[in-house]
């Protein structure tokens, strides 16, 4: 399939549906029906749920009785098998249908024309509005059986799935209503069989207040059934006569609204997602207690009826929000509560780490940079919460060869501002004498700038912070954070990559300006520190390592290892999900090659908004791929303790991620060149 079909990257289009209802009219509800499904196959829909009873309408008590009406059901199936055979969905619709002397409430399954199956309604509600049990019969029980429908034989019982033979991981499981409410779903135990895409036919009459229990209900069964859940309830044309209906459609993966549709609409509605069938079965691998679960739970082997779906190669687009910045959420009332949960995190862990091994002090370099910023005001407020002086902190600038006026400026502001113990460690004196102990040319004048030039710097400041940190009695606090260890942009042991802890380990780059941002908001600290803060925010990410003359540019990280927004993303879906780079980067494209497209994280500077093309997206993800499956894992494998912030996961080798030090990224660079175009 090509590199732009939804369908060539493990989603599957589906759709929750309301069509307008023509009480006990099956023949008139079958033809809404097609029509509303028409429109689905049009957009490359692979399912489409219709509500419960949607070809009778649910509200019509008594005319159930009425052998006139099953039989017109029957008709109507018929109808809509054949109007619907040249098109694309796999149609679940609810109907009433008797087997051996019994009506059952049952959810009728087409494709391309033919019955592949019907599933009856286990739990009937007898409460309040509802009396289903004068006119049905649970499917409890009912395994294994053959139906008559239209004319034609079809599985019958709630044993059955539906799975697409050319689509991976697309198995359907169906149940109806009430059959959601109860303390174990049925489709727990078909989720536990192998369905990853649940969908729920619903009456449910509209009270104030109920849409938010099927919401609730909803998402968390797609979390606990680590799937997808359609919801689609009855709607306009409903019968009226007691109770009143409002076409709730929602559609959830994994604990996530994905789509809603509105409600008390006056047309039929097709609500759209795509749904990431990858995704669901990457989760259910990795989380054992998923699969042990069905082996406890038990239950009768499921009838899996096969279908051929036969999805369209082509750009259908990707009916789903894909954040930009997946450790960055838009929304703002998420992003506060993340920044407060981080920020939260890293200084509980300091407190435990300084009163467990029974410090008073932290000793940390402070470069005026995000990383060695934000480390430094963990520090302070952990020493705050201890009740230990500020000046039990103590911070050094260490100018080297490269280092800027603004950033060594901006650190000792912020140093003044937090009433930390502000020194300065001129490194430039010790490493002209390593470097000319080393026999490097720029021992002896010339201006050589390699990575043992670099490296001579960043290895001195680290050294002096070990040393610092035994006269002082204290422990050297790490400032590196999730992106650098992702990419190995580290010097290695005497180096930026060790310290005693480090608070920003779990931190990713991206998240890291956002933290700043609204630690400035809070009132720990004065409105100086605040203001130093933001002035921070603006500064150019470079190590600083490599003088520049008078009109040159500083050298910068990301021209070096690429965008870190890019190489967040590329990390976020690597490590949570393991992803292939071919599914990175389609789902890249799609966040970040249109700059007014989608939201934006609140406070984020409009100046600094970039768009991507697929070219530089492929480029840097081959970076990534090289960097972090074949460079940079002996970095990661010997890192200091810190504690896991992010839920996108951790690098430390005691937890999140492990893997051979003397690995190598063939396999994935292969992956990437085979199935992702340069253009």
């Amino acid at each position: 399939m090509t590199f732009r079909s939804l369908y060539a990257h493990g989603f599957a289009r589906v759709a929750a549906c309301t069509a307008d209802v023509w009480i006990a009219d099956p023949s008139r509800n079958a033809a809404g029906i097609a029509e509303t499904a028409r429109r689905c196959s049009e957009q490359g829909v692979a399912v489409a749920l219709f509500p419960e009873m949607s070809l009778t309408g649910y509200a019509i008590d008594d005319l159930l009785g009425q052998q006139s009406l099953l039989d017109a059901v029957h008709t109507a199936i018929g109808e809509l098998a054949a109007a619907t055979a040249d098109l694309l969905p796999v149609l679940v619709v609810g109907a009433p249908l008797r087997q051996r002397d019994r009506l059952f409430n049952t959810a009728v399954v087409l494709h391309r024309g033919s019955v592949l199956g019907v599933v009856p309604k286990i739990h009937l509600p007898t409460y309040r509005e509802f009396y289903e049990r004068r006119q049905f019969a649970s499917g409890d029980g009912v395994v294994g059986q053959t139906i008559e429908v239209a004319g034609r034989a079809a599985p019958f019982g709630t044993d059955l799935l539906f799975a697409a033979s050319d689509v991976p991981g697309l198995t359907v499981g169906v149940e109806i209503c009430e059959d959601m409410f109860v303390p174990v779903p049925p489709s727990s135990g078909l989720a536990l069989a192998g369905a990853t895409v649940l969908l729920n036919l619903s009456g449910s009459p509209i009270t104030i207040g109920r849409s938010d229990t099927r919401t609730a209900l909803c998402r968390a069964q797609s979390m606990r059934c680590l799937s997808a859940y359609l919801y689609a309830a009855a709607g306009r044309g409903e019968s009226t006569t007691d109770l009143s209906w409002d076409g709730q459609t929602s559609i959830f993966e994994n604990g996530v609204l994905l789509r809603q549709g509105p409600r008390f609409a006056e047309d039929p509605v097709v609500t759209v997602a795509d749904v990431d069938l990858d995704r669901l079965r990457q989760e259910r691998a990795r989380q054992g207690t998923f699969d042990d679960n069905r082996r406890t739970v038990g239950g009768p082997v499921p009838r899996t009826v096969e279908f051929t779906l036969d999805p369209p190669d082509a750009d259908l687009g990707l009916r789903r929000v894909v954040e930009r910045f997946p450790f960055v959420p838009a929304d703002p009332e998420r992003l506060a509560q993340d920044c407060f949960e981080a920020y939260n995190i890293q200084v509980d862990g300091l407190v435990q780490r300084l009163r467990a091994i029974g410090t008073r002090t932290v000793v940390i370099g402070v470069s005026g940079g995000l990383d060695s910023t934000h480390a430094l005001i963990v520090a302070a407020r952990a020493m705050d919460l201890l009740g230990y002086p500020r000046t039990n902190i103590r911070g050094f600038t260490m100018p080297g060869f490269a280092t800027g006026t603004s950033t060594k400026a901006n650190a000792w502001a912020l140093m003044r501002a937090l009433g930390i113990t502000a020194n300065e460690l001129d490194i430039r004196p010790a490493a002209r004498q390593m470097l000319a102990d080393l026999d490097h040319p720029f021992g002896h004048g010339e201006e050589v700038y390699d990575i043992t030039f670099e490296n001579v710097q960043a290895g001195l400041r680290t050294d002096y912070l070990f040393r610092l940190a035994n006269h002082h009695h204290g422990i050297v606090l790490g400032t590196g954070d999730l992106s650098e260890l992702a990419l190995g942009w580290s010097t290695y042991g005497v180096g930026d990559q060790m310290s005693h802890y480090n608070v920003n380990a779990g931190v990713p780059k991206t998240l890291i300006q956002h933290l700043i941002r609204w630690v400035a908001g809070l009132p720990d600290f004065s409105d100086d520190v605040d203001e130093i803060l933001l002035s921070i925010l603006g500064t150019e990410i470079s190590p600083e390592l490599i003088p520049v003359k008078d009109g040159e540019v500083p050298q910068s990280t990301e021209k070096s290892i690429g965008p870190y927004e890019l190489q967040d993303f590329n990390l976020f879906y690597t490590l949570r999900y393991g992803f292939p780079p071919s599914k990175i980067a389609f789902l890249a494209w799609h966040a970040w090659h249109d700059v007014d497209g989608g939201l934006w994280p609140v406070g984020f500077p409009p100046e600094r908004r970039h768009a991507y093309d697929l070219a530089p997206i492929r480029q840097w993800l081959t970076v990534f791929v090289t960097r972090y499956f074949g460079f940079s894992q002996f970095k990661r494998s010997a890192m200091p303790n810190g504690p896991k912030v992010s839920a996108g996961g951790s690098l430390s080798p005691r937890g999140d991620w492990r893997a051979p030090s003397d690995g190598n990224a063939a396999v994935w660079l292969a992956e990437l060149d085979r199935n992702v175009p340069t253009e």
